[in-house]
Parts: C-alpha cells; sequence; structure tokens
C-alpha cells in the first residue's frame, strides 16, 4: 500500500509539473505568434493571440493547431487612398499549420468579425455639398444606427443658399457586394416639401466602401448595422497568415 501510494504521489507530481509546462509552453507560443503576426501583417499594436485546447504540447509535436483565435484592434485595411481602419477584428481559426519558428502558417478555415465605426465609414460617403437642383445642395453629416440592421443616413439641405433648420433621416439597408459595403437607401425623402429627382438624391445617399487587403485575404460574408457601427462577418479557407 505505501509503494502504491508513492506512486500515486509521483504520478500526481508528474501531472502537475507536465501541466505547467504545457501552460508555460502555450504562453510562449502565443507571444512568439503574436510578435510574428504584428510584423508579418505591419500591424500598429500586437494583436493577442489565444490557442485553445490541452495538451498544447502534443499539438505543438505534430505540428497543426486544433483552435486559435487572433485579436486586433485599430487595424488598417487596404492601401493608398482606399485605406479603412477597423476598430475591432476577431478571427476564429481552425487546423492551423505551422512551422517551428512560427516563420509560416496556415488555417484551414476562419471565421470571424470585423468592426467599422460610423466615422470611419462617413469617410466614403458624400459629405461634400452636391447639386440635386438650380439652387439646391445636399450633403451626408452623419451616420447612424437606425434599428433592425438600418443605417440612418442623414442629409443635410441648403436651398438658395439658407440651410434647412434640420438634417432629413433617411432608412438605408446595408449589404456584402463583394469587396465592399454597400450602403443603400430604401426609400428617398422630400426635402422642403420636394421631390427631387431619385439619381440626384441617390448620388448623395448611396455609397460603397472598398474593404481589401485583411488578414490572410480572409473575405467579407455578410453585414449589418450597429450601435457603433456596422459589424461584418469574415470567412476563409487556407488562411495564409504568415510566411
Amino acid at each position: 500500500m505505501r509503494a502504491l501510494r508513492i506512486l500515486l504521489v509521483v504520478v500526481v507530481i508528474l501531472g502537475g509539473l507536465f501541466v505547467i509546462a504545457d501552460r508555460i509552453a502555450v504562453a510562449f507560443a502565443e507571444n512568439e505568434a503574436a510578435d510574428r503576426l504584428r510584423t508579418t501583417e505591419n500591424l500598429s499594436s500586437t494583436p493577442d493571440v489565444s490557442i485553445n485546447g490541452f495538451p498544447f504540447l502534443t499539438q505543438a509535436a505534430a505540428g497543426e493547431l486544433d483552435d486559435v483565435e487572433v485579436a486586433m484592434e485599430d487595424y488598417e485595411a487596404g492601401d493608398g487612398a482606399e485605406k479603412v481602419r477597423i476598430a475591432d477584428l476577431r478571427a476564429h481559426l481552425k487546423g492551423v499549420e505551422f512551422s517551428g519558428d512560427f516563420s509560416s502558417a496556415t488555417a484551414a478555415t476562419a471565421t470571424g468579425t470585423a468592426t467599422i465605426g460610423y466615422d470611419e465609414l462617413m469617410k466614403s460617403a458624400k459629405s461634400e455639398p452636391t447639386d440635386i437642383a438650380p439652387g439646391v445642395t445636399a450633403q451626408v453629416v452623419g451616420l447612424s444606427d437606425g434599428g433592425n440592421g438600418k443605417i440612418k443616413v442623414a442629409l443635410q439641405a441648403t436651398v438658395f443658399g439658407i440651410e434647412l433648420p434640420r438634417p432629413v433621416d433617411v432608412l438605408s439597408s446595408v449589404a456584402v457586394k463583394d469587396d465592399k459595403v454597400e450602403v443603400v437607401a430604401d426609400g428617398l425623402p422630400k426635402i422642403a416639401g420636394r421631390q427631387f429627382a431619385e439619381s440626384r438624391l441617390r448620388a448623395i445617399t448611396d455609397f460603397q466602401q472598398t474593404i481589401e487587403k485583411l488578414p490572410g485575404d480572409i473575405e467579407l460574408d455578410k453585414v449589418e448595422a450597429a450601435k457603433d457601427g456596422v459589424e461584418i462577418s469574415v470567412k476563409g479557407s487556407d488562411v495564409r497568415l504568415a510566411g
């Protein structure tokens, strides 16, 4: 019995040491992966990388991680004049194959979310006064949550040099079209009691925001309006994160 108790104590101690070693190893791997991702994606800050599943060491030995989560803040998608700041980008990766030094990593599948604030989306809206009729101009002065997945577009009109006392709100639908977030008015309002040409109004109310060069070339899937901005679902397969 005494020998059995000693054996059990040894097993418990070794098990505890294995768990400690495993957690130390996963913490090191998360830090290394985050640093590598910051470098390869040219990020302004280090992302948060979480490697899920236990034990980590057996996954590492096989060179493939079952489940990895990555979170980035203030990610700039696109390049040149088409850059857009994504306030919060979160990706859930499955089947991540990686090299020993984390210089290359590819996920079999990826899903996630990206949030773009209304202030950032405004950069693509028609915010300069635009003629809609002789002596009448209109411009987008604000975007906000319109409820039920809609965007509220605020239009400010000026009639013969006199600015109307308050903006006109237009409820708009938002959708993904190719690599763009597209905002389209559900209906067009009267301004100062008049109905203006639809094509002229839509040239102001309707617009697109291109979103390219997301990490690993993940793609836009779905989008809907939310309290602080538009929330986009993203997805991808064979997503290359490094290397």
